[in-house]
């Protein structure tokens, strides 16, 4: 329910501040004065356009902010969005500000910023604005079936989560298959190109991906065996032949061991140093024989190196041509192994065609549950219009909620569509090609009023909707938007005195010039004397006349 409302710097409005109840609460005033600008307000406030059209001239600065009482929707989406409540209330604020001729605005909601997209989400859990000729709205792709929906309230939305989820798992289905197909396709028409791809990775015989590099360490110790055998021998002879003149290396520590151990006899701490030469003769030892099996091995193979060598411009060869890496053409050739295998691509493509359609069966019959239910709502929504506009001086208006069979989507298969007519003898058409700006007024007026029960929390803005039609049927309007308010906050613009003196609250707008600016003020008409006064102005200005009769509809209303 809407509590509060102020502006600054809006329109024709310097500074206004409004306290709201709940009931039906009416707003007059003559052509011109601003009625509109507070319905204008509060629809720029939750997101609406409007801004240069609303920053009062002169101005840098306008602010347009409105409280709220906690509904539990409302509450649900706060805790979604992680936002808390004050005093069981929120209160939003839309600031704009003019600076170097470029306006920028700002949502708050309780001092924190929002997004565009949150005031979006958080603008039908507050308002439903209803304006007269609205069929810009009727013509909206899917706002029909919205509405429906809205009609038949949390058994039928609890059926729209699960065809959503359903046609998207189709939909995944159907996009795995069709790009399986494609593959498949473009593999038919490439077969033989592959084929003889696979072929020549076949005869390459790849299996280490490292091959090339293990190659090139043998090329290279191949490439100088001579050098390395050489090596080996000056190695050898040092170590262990020596020369005419001079003894081996391991000559010298044999030597070194007899010392030691004679040694030894004679002082037992020599007995360490003993050990550890008998050590490191052991491991030169050990080094002597692994030089001569690593000498062993060094023996040259010029044809060894030549099958190597060849090899290793092989494995290069491939990687060039096919701009893959050793490892890349293993895998590479790994998978046309599968794709070119009897029935490999068939039996995948016969998996994903058996996937999709077990998800397209679930889809329709997902999509035949939510239609029965729409129908039933449909049938039922029928009844309940046709019961609400013929008091309104149509009685012999049809209408039909008409639903076929649409291409699948997250919101079902049905599309949805009202079908009017105001006329004996006219055949239905869709609504918002037929009917008149009045007829327009009370089927919208009429529909809100259905919608009521599902709508509970949200309040209700009517702009003028009783514009043009006859007293007889603005009593009837008056009426309805009454038992409305029973169960809603309704808010009406109006100019007809009989639906002004059903309001539970009055406010009126009016215009005045202040040192030769304009302003807009608005008051609450709080005594049966100031409503009587208002409503003799909208039945044709203040007489006794008009005075009487304006009695006459506040006792009415009383």
């Amino acid at each position: 329910m809407l509590t509060g409302l102020r502006l600054q710097n809006i329109a024709l409005i310097e500074h206004l501040q409004l306290d709201f109840s709940g009931g039906f609460t009416v707003l007059t005033g003559e052509t011109g004065a601003g009625k509109s600008i507070l319905l204008d307000a509060l629809d720029a406030l939750l997101g609406g356009s409007g801004g240069p059209r609303l920053l009062r001239q002169g101005s840098e600065r306008g602010v347009i902010e409105a409280s709220f009482s906690l509904t539990p929707p409302l509450h649900r989406w706060l805790e979604q969005q992680q936002l808390d409540a004050e005093d069981g209330e929120i209160l939003l604020t839309r600031e704009w500000r003019l600076s170097d001729e470029r306006l920028s605005s700002r949502h708050r909601l309780n001092g924190v910023a929002v997004n565009r997209a949150q005031i979006q989400e958080l603008r039908p859990l507050l308002l439903d604005l209803t304006v007269q000729g609205q069929t810009q709205q009727l013509s909206r792709p899917g706002q029909q079936r919205r509405w429906l929906d809205r009609f038949a309230g949390d058994p039928l939305q609890g059926l729209l989560a699960p065809v959503a989820q359903a046609y998207r798992t189709w939909r995944a289905a159907a996009q795995k298959l069709e790009q399986a197909r494609s593959n498949w396709e473009q593999l038919q028409q490439e077969r033989e190109r592959q084929e003889q791809l696979l072929s020549d990775l076949e005869a390459a015989q790849l299996e280490d991906p490292t091959e090339r590099e293990r190659l090139q360490a043998e090329e290279n110790r191949l490439a100088h065996g001579v050098r390395l055998q050489e090596g080996v021998m000056t190695l050898l002879g040092r170590l262990v032949d020596g020369a005419e003149e001079a003894p081996s290396v391991l000559d010298h520590l044999a030597a070194c061991e007899s010392e030691l151990a004679a040694m030894q006899q004679l002082d037992h701490e020599a007995a360490a140093l003993a050990s550890r030469c008998s050590d490191g003769l052991a491991q030169l030892q050990d080094l002597a024989r692994d030089l001569d099996r690593y000498g062993a091995l060094l023996e040259s193979d010029p044809e060894s190196l030549g099958q190597l060598q060849e090899r290793i411009a092989q494995l290069k060869a491939l990687e060039r041509r096919h701009g893959k890496s050793l490892e890349e053409l293993i895998a590479w050739r790994d998978q046309l192994r599968e794709q070119l295998a009897p029935g490999g691509a068939e039996a995948s493509l016969e998996a994903l065609d058996a996937a999709e359609a077990a998800a397209r069966q679930q889809r329709d019959r997902s999509n035949a549950s939510l239609s029965a239910a729409r129908r039933a709502a449909a049938a039922e929504l029928d009844n309940q219009l046709m019961q609400a506009l013929r008091p309104m001086g149509l009685a012999n208006v049809r209408f039909s909620v008409a639903i076929e069979a649409t291409a699948p989507g997250e919101e079902g298969a049905d599309a949805v569509q009202f079908l009017f007519s105001a006329n004996p003898g006219q055949p239905l058409a869709p609504l918002a090609e037929v009917a008149s700006g009045g007829e327009m007024s009370r089927f919208l007026l009429a529909l809100k009023t259905c919608l009521a029960a599902a709508d509970q929390h949200v309040t209700l803005l009517f702009d003028e909707i009783d514009t043009g039609v006859s007293g007889r049927v603005s009593g009837a309007m008056a009426e309805l938007l009454q038992r409305l308010a029973q169960q809603r906050q309704v808010f009406c613009v109006t100019h007809q005195p009989l639906v002004a003196a059903a309001a539970d609250h009055h406010f009126r707008v009016a215009k005045q010039v202040r040192d030769g600016v304009t302003h807009t003020q608005v008051s609450q008409l709080r005594d049966t004397q100031a409503r009587q006064a208002e409503l003799a102005e909208l039945a044709g200005g203040d007489s006794g006349e008009t005075r009487s009769y304006a009695a006459s509809l506040l006792k009415r209303a009383g």
